[in-house]
């Protein structure tokens, strides 16, 4: 593996804020990153040397160790929040609540399983403290019912001072449900990041790696057409990668409210041009793009963020067409939007996904041997609604799906 495509993974690795671990069949720990470290207050090279019931509290040890052997025999994804109370214990003998998922995997004829660790004892005290206020709200209202019967005199003046307290803590409340709530979806959405990143990360990594060592036996052979072979599967991995990369940096900037729009005069059919010339090496086998216009194409809007989405539409339908087929891009100025048409003969969506399409890490379930992140479509939306536009699309199964983006002029 090349020393980058090393370091992003390592770095993808370790710069999680979500502990990982990975465990072989007897549970011995084979890897760990810097947040496990932190979070169990072991060292990383003391941890590779510990198995994961050393990291379970005493008294449940025994048990534990008997679940993972029949987890290790029927091995199984087992997502976060499965509804269990779950403590995990640090190095200086302290307890903590945890959330764990579980996913396993194969490595050299070996069955691992990689454990995804969220420290969720602040939730936990949230819960704790909502449990607590619910009585006190409960109290007050009892309250409230022994002054309305026994003080008839003072019933105005009490009722509004204790009413003003039940909306205070109602209040509280309300934002500590909302917190949690915030937090919980927090969880699952690193939880699915981290999931969905190790798996779009191991296949093309497999395929530099192999590659690479191919390459240097045919070299020895002189066998050129096999070195081209494999030096394009490395470069298609690799472009793999950089637009993973590349989509985890755009939701990053989207969600951090970092995206600065820069409105300039441009032509969108050249743009696109210039996007088709840079993606053909991505084409199928007689896979052909065309663009079509009417008038002037000249548009007022950023070219950055255009040419993101735009390479994110028509690489979706270079990747979800058939070969022998052609991909129409056609541009189209109305009265008061310029309206760009990404047509496709592809698998289409099948209607009962269509609903999600916009979603993040949206997945069609005829799409599962195909690779993808699931965030481009949500990338470009959320693009056209910072640029004021709208996008909408039409598609049938195993015929092809048109998205229309039309922006203001």
């Amino acid at each position: 593996m090349p020393n980058s495509e090393k370091y992003d993974y390592k770095l993808l690795f370790d710069n999680r804020t979500v502990g990982i671990i990975i465990v072989n069949k007897k549970g011995k720990i084979v890897e760990a990153n810097a947040y496990a470290s932190e979070l169990f207050g072991y060292p990383t090279i003391e941890l590779l040397q510990m198995s994961v019931e050393d990291l379970v509290p005493g008294d449940v040890r025994s048990r534990h160790s008997a679940h993972r052997e029949g987890y290790t025999r029927h091995p199984h994804t087992r997502v976060m929040g499965s509804g269990m109370d779950l403590y995990a214990q640090r190095k200086d003998g302290s307890v903590f609540s945890v959330e764990i998922s579980l996913s396993p995997f194969e490595r050299a004829g070996d069955t691992l399983t990689t454990a995804f660790i969220i420290d969720s004892t602040a939730r936990k005290a949230n819960e704790q403290k909502i449990k607590r206020q619910n009585q006190e709200l409960k109290q007050i209202r009892q309250e409230l019912e022994k002054l309305n019967l026994e003080l008839e005199k003072k019933v105005e003046e009490r009722t509004f001072k204790l009413q003003e307290t039940l909306i205070e803590l109602e209040s509280s409340r309300n934002e500590l449900k909302e917190a949690l709530d915030k937090e919980k979806e927090l969880g699952e959405l690193k939880s699915r990041f981290v999931s969905m990143a190790s798996h779009e990360f191991r296949t093309p990594l497999s395929t530099i790696l192999s590659s690479a060592g191919l390459i240097s036996k045919y070299i020895g052979a002189k066998q050129i057409e096999n070195c081209d072979r494999h030096i394009h599967r490395i470069k298609s991995s690799v472009e793999h990668l950089n637009s993973v990369l590349e989509d985890f940096l755009s939701i990053g900037r989207i969600e951090e409210g970092l995206i600065k729009v820069n409105y300039e005069d441009f032509d969108i059919a050249e743009e696109i041009r210039n996007i088709i010339n840079e993606m053909k090496d991505l084409t199928k086998p007689r896979q052909s793009i065309v663009i079509k216009s009417q008038d002037t194409t000249i548009l007022n809007s950023d070219k950055h963020l255009l040419k993101i989405a735009f390479s994110n539409l028509i690489s979706n339908a270079i990747k979800f067409s058939h070969e022998d087929g052609e991909i129409e891009v056609f541009l189209e100025k109305k009265s008061d939007t310029f309206a760009i048409h990404v047509k496709d003969n592809g698998i289409g969506i099948p209607y009962e996904d269509q609903k999600h399409l916009f979603g993040r890490f949206f997945r069609a379930s005829n799409s599962s041997n195909i690779q993808g992140t699931g965030l481009g479509i949500y990338i470009v939306k959320r693009y056209v609604d910072i640029l004021n536009g709208n996008i909408s699309f039409v598609s049938t199964p195993n015929i092809g799906t048109t998205i229309t983006i039309e922006l203001p002029l």
